[in-house]
């Protein structure tokens, strides 16, 4: 029985990769300094990591995370629900929903929690979802887990957006717009100006995934919503703390009906243990520099701004990445997964995305760029990637 684990053909791919020295994934990080990280004693340039302002190691974060855990201890060991609700959740969750410009806000456990909690109980059987087709996997499973009907539009198509609104206006008495603010592999932003119209037109909800738009876009990093300025147009706003905010778990913002619902119905809220107190108050700390340090992302559009301008000069095609994510197109699986390898012989850190995580022949490399990057080492990237599109024919435009 056992057997069929074994010989399974996932299992014999990674396998293959493997004894190819091209397995790319669950490498052993030993050691972080800054934007370098230690991977088998070799010193690696990241540029594929979410922490795009950079705060992973801030004296300041760091010393708040330091006090919780002599306050609190490690971790709450219980559900908020029972014995785990600290103040200091529900004194994040205000900073949360005072930040976003929302009334009320929910932290859960994980980002991927959140969509699950949030997306299973607010469509129940008599309400549909119209999502896009190239939403992250948290809300594809959070989809799945919920009663309504599910309904997919083309990728960022407003024209499709509006054919299933129009397909659907009298059928159902719910209907619930969800999409990524910012897509998080090739890096574009959702048309939130656009959905919040037709959902208007049509009388939908509309619910946004902010894990890369939160701490990046928008006034002081309040997320997608602030940078097209619908906040109080999208009903529920979803973000996570693993990238921008240096930490781990994941909250809901909207108005206090939606949330307390929320609260007393998403089961991986009840029936998970809270947010360990470090990580809460390095949420909290991360919020503290974002307002008050505008550096911190004139550095990091800084730098995004410096790599776009130099991918464009190499040549090579970058789906025109508006945000920190700078994906590298390649096309082929197996070529995408020689410059990663390539690339980490030359001492840079990089994300190689392949099938089914995009098309069959979109295989690209996902590149992210941090507030602490230096120029210097930028600029090594930049030679490394020339190297790269001559050696194995990177093409300059997406097919």
């Amino acid at each position: 029985m056992l057997e069929s684990f074994v010989n399974n053909k996932l299992i014999q791919k990674k396998n293959m990769l493997i004894q190819s020295n091209l397995y790319p994934f669950f490498r052993a990080i030993s050691d972080t300094v800054g934007s370098k990280v230690y991977v088998k004693n070799q010193k690696q340039i990241m540029i594929g990591s979410n922490n795009y302002l950079g705060l992973t190691h801030h004296p300041y974060v760091k010393e708040k995370a330091i006090k919780a855990i002599e306050q609190f201890g490690t971790g709450c060991t219980g559900s908020r629900f029972l014995n785990g609700n600290l103040e200091m959740h529900e004194e994040l969750e205000e900073k949360l929903a005072k930040f976003i410009g929302h009334k009320s806000a929910l932290i859960f456990s994980t980002g991927m929690q959140a969509n699950l909690g949030a997306i299973s109980c607010i469509a129940g059987p008599r309400d549909c979802i119209i999502s896009d087709l190239e939403n992250h996997a948290s809300i594809i499973d959070g989809t799945r887990l919920a009663y309504g009907t599910v309904f997919k539009y083309k990728h960022s198509n407003m024209n499709c957006l509006e054919e299933v609104l129009q397909n659907v206006k009298d059928k159902y008495q719910r209907k619930i717009i969800i999409t990524d603010g910012v897509f998080s592999m090739t890096g574009t932003i959702a048309n939130l100006t656009k959905i919040v119209e037709l959902a208007k037109k049509y009388g939908a909800l509309v619910y946004v995934d902010d894990a890369h738009g939160l701490g990046v876009l928008g006034h002081q990093g309040k997320g997608t919503i602030n940078h097209f300025s619908v906040t109080s147009d999208v009903h529920i706003n979803m973000g996570t703390f693993s990238k921008s905010f240096a930490s781990i778990g994941g909250f809901i913002s909207g108005s206090k009906e939606v949330i307390d619902f929320i609260k007393h119905s998403a089961r991986s809220f009840i029936f998970s243990a809270s947010m360990p107190p470090a990580a809460v108050a390095t949420v909290a700390a991360c919020i503290d520099i974002v307002t008050s340090d505008p550096s911190v992302l004139a550095n990091l559009w800084s730098n995004v701004n410096f790599m776009r301008h130099g991918y464009k000069e190499i040549g090579l095609y970058t789906y025109n990445s508006e945000t920190p994510i700078i994906p590298i197109y390649v096309g082929d699986d197996l070529k995408a997964l020689q410059v990663s390898s390539y690339l980490t012989e030359k001492g840079i850190f990089s994300t190689p995305v392949i099938a089914p995580a995009v098309k069959e022949g979109d295989a690209l490399i996902r590149t992210s760029y941090m507030a602490t990057h230096e120029k210097e080492d930028l600029a090594k990237v930049l030679e490394v990637f020339s190297e790269a599109k001559k050696l194995f024919e990177l093409p300059s435009i997406y097919n």
